[in-house]
């Protein structure tokens, strides 16, 4: 008979020093977002030398340019109930290799039509990774600092896909658009190689699966420094309504139901404003008078701000209610987008209300994925990740349909500004509908223990 005490893997985890094993975590999920950063915005890098080399029209690269969005979108929200099955390490593993390879073969595209293709497929190991990447972090991270870590690794995307522009600026002139691909390819199949040797699979996922304890203490000896007796009975508190069910089933139980469409309806808004934004910006401020060359550096300021938003809330997220920092940050995004509509009399008024549109939006939106974590349980939760960040990538591709619906109206500056504020409004009152699911989730499943025993 066991007459040891049960070892709460959460607990444990909460109060472990943040050390090497978590930097080794932190960095290599980081880096899966800098490549996947980096292998998402390469088509837009390339587009000009493309259209040069083949001699085709602009309006023959929208399929292309879309191609990755809808991949993107199927990858996400296939991996997630993948990941809850088979872990979250050989999603990840397999999801790089697989756009690594498929962003060398796209560098080899003959016709519009491959390209097209291939960029459709590379879409899908970028859906995949991504949403894992949120989900393995979240897991990891201490609750104290839970949403800030997660935010943190967020950061990898926009540096990936920044670092390409700088990237592909020397290397095209130098070695044509195609070694933009090639480097895209290869750094991310080195890396496949780096995860499988170093990343750890998830603890709370080993405990909730029931997997051979041997692998729990030795994820457990590398985290901790120190061995882990046998006989120890490993538990991991899950609410008692999502024992015994399916991933997908978890995600669309009477439980989590309304939580999850608000999620999904959150994200889908904010993606819209920001693929709204970032597509015709540049564009509105050229009919506005600004020269092409300021046009576009006014824009850029809008995910210049990324950074700061995405660490300032989570470092809020992690002090106060979640919920309400998000809605906040959401709720100040559609008051400055507005006050753009308004502001061209001024050009450095203009560049402020820009820059803090941005810092609240890219914050806000960084923060959803550590908000999914915290919502769903262990068996629930990659699924429940990547179903949101897949079904709100539709966002994204309605945000550039609705631009070019704004364009043809020909409706004016500030009217558009005013239109686009919308959907951060209405993610500000999804995530209050949301902190009020939260509380039926909690009243409708109690915590209860999922052991698993040595023998």
């Amino acid at each position: 008979m066991n007459d040891k005490p049960p070892l709460d893997i959460q607990q444990l985890i909460d109060r472990q020093r943040f050390g090497a094993f978590h930097w080794v975590l932190l960095a290599l999920c980081f880096l899966i977002l800098v490549v996947d950063g980096f292998d998402t915005a390469a088509i837009g890098y390339i587009a000009p030398a493309l259209l040069a080399e083949w001699g085709v029209e602009k309006s023959a690269l929208g399929p292309v340019l879309s191609a990755a969005l809808f991949g993107l979108a199927i990858g996400a929200v296939t991996a997630g109930p993948l990941a809850d099955r088979v872990g979250r390490k050989a999603v990840l593993v397999v999801s790089v290799a697989f756009f690594g390879i498929a962003s060398l073969a796209t560098a080899f595209s003959t016709s519009l039509e491959m390209l097209t293709v291939l960029r459709f497929v590379t879409g899908l190991g970028l859906g995949a990774a991504m949403p894992n990447a949120a989900t393995l972090t979240a897991e990891y991270a201490p609750a104290a600092r839970r949403s800030l870590l997660t935010n943190a690794m967020f950061c990898g995307f926009p540096l990936g896909a920044a670092g390409g522009g700088l990237v592909a600026a020397w290397m095209i002139p130098h070695h044509g658009w195609r070694s933009v691909l090639v480097l895209g390819g290869a750094l991310p199949l080195v890396l496949a190689c780096v995860l499988a040797w170093r990343l750890p699979e998830s603890l709370r996922y080993l405990v909730v699966n029931r997997k051979p304890t041997d692998r729990i203490r030795k994820v457990l000896r590398r985290m901790t420094q120190r061995p882990i007796a046998e006989g120890t009975v490993f538990v991991v508190p899950e609410p008692t309504q999502a024992s015994g069910k399916r991933a997908i089933g978890l995600v669309l139980s009477r439980a989590y139901l309304l939580g999850s469409v608000m999620l999904w309806l959150t994200y889908f808004m904010g993606l819209l404003i920001f693929y709204l934004l970032t597509s015709w910006m540049p564009v509105l401020m050229k009919e506005v008078g600004f020269s092409i060359e300021r046009a576009a550096l006014i824009a850029a300021l809008f995910p210049l701000g990324g950074g700061i938003g995405a660490v300032a809330v989570g470092w809020l997220m992690d002090r106060t209610n979640p919920h309400a920092v998000i809605a906040a940050a959401y709720a100040l995004t559609a008051a400055f987008v507005f006050g753009i509509g308004q502001g061209t009399a001024s050009l450095g008024m203009l560049a402020t209300l820009i820059f803090l549109a941005g810092v609240f939006m890219n914050g806000a939106q960084t923060a959803m994925p550590a908000l999914a974590a915290q919502f769903y349980p262990t068996q629930g939760r990659a699924t429940g990740v990547s179903w949101m960040m897949g079904i709100g990538r539709c966002g994204g591709i309605a945000g550039a349909l609705v631009g070019a619906e704004l364009m043809r109206r020909h409706l004016g500056f500030d009217m558009i500004f005013t239109l686009a504020s919308v959907p951060a409004l209405i993610a500000t009152l999804a995530l209050v509908v949301k902190l009020v699911a939260s509380r039926g989730v909690h009243a409708l499943a109690a915590p209860a223990d999922l052991a698993q025993r040595t023998r």
